[in-house]
Parts: structure tokens; sequence; C-alpha cells
């Protein structure tokens, strides 16, 4: 695997700039959201398990 050169008129070089404290709180909600999705689609998954074990 060699090195993939950069475009003449592209720069690909990333400069962070520090959030806001809204954006902090804005993030955060998005993600307790995500992992309360995921953590509930993965009970349900291991219930149906539980149920498909039992029954057979």
């Amino acid at each position: 695997m060699g090195l993939i050169k950069e475009p003449k008129n592209v720069d690909l070089s990333t400069k962070s700039e520090p959030w806001t404290e809204q954006e902090l709180v804005d993030f955060r909600k998005i993600m307790q959201d995500i992992k309360a999705k995921n953590a509930k689609r993965k009970e349900r998954s291991l219930k149906l398990r539980a149920d498909k074990k039992q029954v057979a």
C-alpha cells in the first residue's frame, strides 16, 4: 500500500475548532438518545432469543 498524493486544488488537512457549550450539550443529548435506542434494541433481541430457546 502506497501513499496517496493530495490533489493540487484540494487541501486535506483539517483544523479543529473547539465546540461551544451549546454544541456540546446538543451532542451529549444525541448520544444519550442513540445509546438508549441501542440498549432497547439489544434488550429486545436478547428477549426474543431467550423466548426461542424456551420454545425449542
